[in-house]
């Protein structure tokens, strides 16, 4: 169970943040404005929420690093990720709730040229949320559920990289070393080319 909870852990998180950083060049709003133009203005998930793409690239991070993280960084990374995706969800469901024309205001004016907060309501008639708003939600519930899941599972975890270490307590040879001597030596890390 160990085994399979850091595995989930980390592809839990790591797959999250990927979603994210996909998503984050998607578009996920089409704001209409009242300037005659007949097309209306995309705008990109790293528009809508500008913390998207690098807190996405964050998640990613911390997922590669958790993998072999020592057991007291993997409670830091846990926590990480469980801060990551429960402030990009409170972001998400705010557009999904309640988008407003500020939401898109960089878009706006860099298409148009118009700033000012006033100025971009009052310019803004309709926006229209795209399904990549909605879906998203599960890359961040992917992360925010690898969080947990690290820090209700972190200290059982086996320690990274220990099948390669060696034991530090050696034999002492005494007299000339033979070929199965040497073997062995080698086998705990040691140079028999050494030994005198």
């Amino acid at each position: 169970m160990t085994k399979r909870a850091r595995l989930l852990s980390v592809l839990g998180i790591l797959a999250g943040g990927l979603f994210g950083l996909i998503a984050s060049t998607q578009t996920w709003l089409d704001a209409t404005i009242n300037d005659g133009a007949a097309e209306p203005i995309h705008v990109a998930g790293a528009g809508a929420i500008a913390l998207m793409a690098p807190l996405s690239l964050a998640a990613i991070a911390a997922a590669i690093t958790l993998a072999i993280a020592g057991v007291a960084f993997r409670y830091v990374l846990g926590a990480l990720a469980v801060i990551i995706g429960a402030a990009m969800l409170v972001m998400n469901v705010r557009l999904i709730t309640g988008a407003s024309a500020l939401d898109v205001a960089a878009a706006v004016t860099e298409a148009t040229g118009i700033a000012g907060d006033s100025a971009i309501i009052a310019m803004v008639t309709e926006l229209t949320l795209t399904p990549w708003v909605t879906v998203t939600v599960v890359a961040w519930l992917l992360i925010t559920a690898g969080g947990l899941l690290t820090l209700v599972t972190a200290k059982s975890w086996a320690a990274s990289g220990k099948k390669y270490r060696t034991s530090t307590a050696g034999t002492a040879h005494t007299g000339p070393l033979d070929k199965i001597d040497s073997w062995d030596d080698l086998s705990r890390g040691e140079d028999p080319t050494q030994s005198v």
